[in-house]
């Protein structure tokens, strides 16, 4: 199947309620499959420190006036915007991220998704302005003394800085949470697949739905950006935690919120009594095989270790090779490939330098095959070598897992463990009693656990989706964050504040107050 090559397109900027080009040519974007140079992203030349200025000046203020259900409102016309061109968007997927239609499915309708979620949970908050914490407390002798917790929004900028592999679902899902809050939104997808955030932003503007200073764009590159956030601006970052402790070093001391997602070495970890056959050995292997294929392992949330009892290794070997075996790797423009290449070279090279370095920590159980020419790797299935401590340390980012056998379920615990913090990990079982224990013993180092017995296996949504409705982070390693969760998201940008005051000060304020969880 043949692509038309395009002339490369230079991508703008949104900043200051206009559109603004680079002084430059700036970072190429390439088509994964082909090496085309689709567009150029540049920021040179342009006033940072004003476009925040100008969120902070005008978007601050139109959306604070705003409530909860207004700015809802606003969320649910820029999702019916973006659905109108949802082939579009996955046509940009295909392109310039490599993405079949299940994996552009994942990104696109996530972001579209998230938007129309909390479009409808703002609804039910009315016309407040302000959240609330738990209720009335009397606060002394005096029983008309009371105190109540209430939440503000901030009234700096939010600056997100998202990650490559969903410049989609990155963008709306951190965005919606904080419009909703009533926080303006400077956006910094990362430059090789800034095409589709951007064109997903001119769309939005351009229906005229979102007040000016509301949501900007920065594409190329950040320079100058996190050094001119101050005092009551927040900043989201998803990418590596090495880039994220950079992000934490330059706004140390400015008094910015800072909210980190960062790699995981999430894990799925199969019960001691499973065996060949079993129903929960046969779920594990499902979602582990599409856990490495699915946009081709590139998801934070991916299963990187697969931790299963010693005597049952072989088997679950077996099973996800035989599934791996069924994927089609090629172009994504063909509807029978079940997946695609990495998003570019440069993530080809790390994939290939992180397989290299596992080979002295675990053997390679997948045949070798012959890949397409362009960014393609095969998917990969690794055994970890006994005593071998770099699979617990080292993240693939791709189609890669590992087999880590173990022996008790104490010392499966400890494994799932070792990643040192993790967004998420799954649990298979058919025992209830087994899963329950489990969340007790994993959910310190976890920000989500998917426990999966029989009854959901068909109807679970699977090891790596991110739900708006539940957090997404994770503890140590994965950054110490979190994001979503229904209302608890919006927490981020809203200061909490004790409110102590007479019974008729508090019944006065309860209007403008709606419900939420810290």
């Amino acid at each position: 199947m043949t692509t038309q090559p395009l002339e490369p397109r230079a991508l703008q900027s949104f900043l200051s309620g206009s559109w603004l080009s680079g002084q430059d040519q700036g970072e190429p974007l390439a088509d994964p499959v082909t090496g085309e140079t689709l567009a150029y992203a540049s920021s040179t030349g342009f006033d940072v420190a004003g476009a925040l200025a100008y969120a902070r000046k005008v978007g601050g203020p139109a959306l604070r006036s705003l409530t909860f259900a207004q700015r809802a409102a606003l969320l649910g016309a820029a999702a019916d915007a973006l659905q109108a061109r949802r082939d579009d968007w996955y046509e940009i997927s295909r392109r310039n991220s490599g993405n079949t239609k299940g994996d552009a499915a994942i990104d696109v309708d996530g972001a579209i998704g998230t938007l129309k979620y909390y479009a409808k949970l703002g609804a039910t908050l009315g016309e407040a302005t302000l959240l609330s914490d738990g209720g009335i407390e009397r606060l002394g002798r005096d029983a008309n003394f009371q105190g109540r917790h209430i939440g503000a929004p901030i009234r700096g900028v939010a600056v997100h800085i998202n990650a490559f592999n969903f410049p989609a679902w990155g963008l709306w899902g951190k965005a919606a949470v904080a419009l909703l809050a009533g926080v303006p939104v400077l956006a910094k997808p990362a430059t090789s697949t800034a095409w589709l955030a951007e064109e997903m932003v001119r769309a939005v503007v351009e229906a005229g739905v979102l007040p000016s200073g509301a949501l900007s764009l920065l594409c190329g590159s950040p320079a100058g950006l996190l050094e001119a956030m101050r005092s009551g601006d927040a900043v989201a970052f998803t990418g590596s935690a090495a880039t994220g402790d950079k992000v934490r070093a330059a706004v140390a001391g400015k008094g910015v919120r800072v909210n980190i997602e960062a790699d995981s070495l999430n894990s799925a970890l199969l019960a001691p009594d499973a065996s060949a056959g079993s129903p929960a050995l046969e779920l594990l292997a499902a979602e582990v095989a599409k856990e490495m294929t699915v946009k081709a392992g590139q998801k934070c949330t991916a299963i990187r270790r697969v931790i299963v009892p010693a005597a049952a290794a072989d088997a679950v070997a077996q099973a996800i090779l035989a599934r791996l075996a069924e994927v089609k790797v090629g172009d994504p423009a063909d509807p029978e490939t079940g997946m695609g290449p990495v998003v570019s070279p440069s993530q080809l090279a790390a994939v290939r330098e992180g397989l290299a370095a596992l080979a002295g920590a675990a053997d390679v159980l997948t045949p070798q095959t012959t890949v397409p020419e362009g960014a393609f790797v095969a998917p990969t299935l690794l055994r970890a070598k006994s005593g071998a401590d770099l699979v617990h340390d080292l993240e693939v980012f791709g189609p890669v897992a590992t087999l880590v056998p173990y022996e008790t379920a104490e010392q499966a615990f400890e494994l799932a463990r070792r990643g040192g913090g993790s967004l998420a990990a799954s649990v298979f079982s058919d025992d209830p009693a087994f899963l329950g224990q489990a969340a007790g013993e994993l959910a310190d180092s976890h920000g989500r656990l998917l426990l999966v017995d029989p009854a959901i296996g068909q109807s679970h949504s699977g090891h790596g989706i991110v739900l708006p409705s539940c957090l997404h982070g994770g503890p140590g390693r994965a950054g110490d964050g979190a994001e979503l969760g229904g209302l608890r998201g919006l927490w981020f940008y809203h200061q909490k504040t004790a409110v102590q005051a007479s019974g008729a000060v508090l019944e006065a304020l309860a209007p403008r107050l709606a419900g939420g969880s810290a």
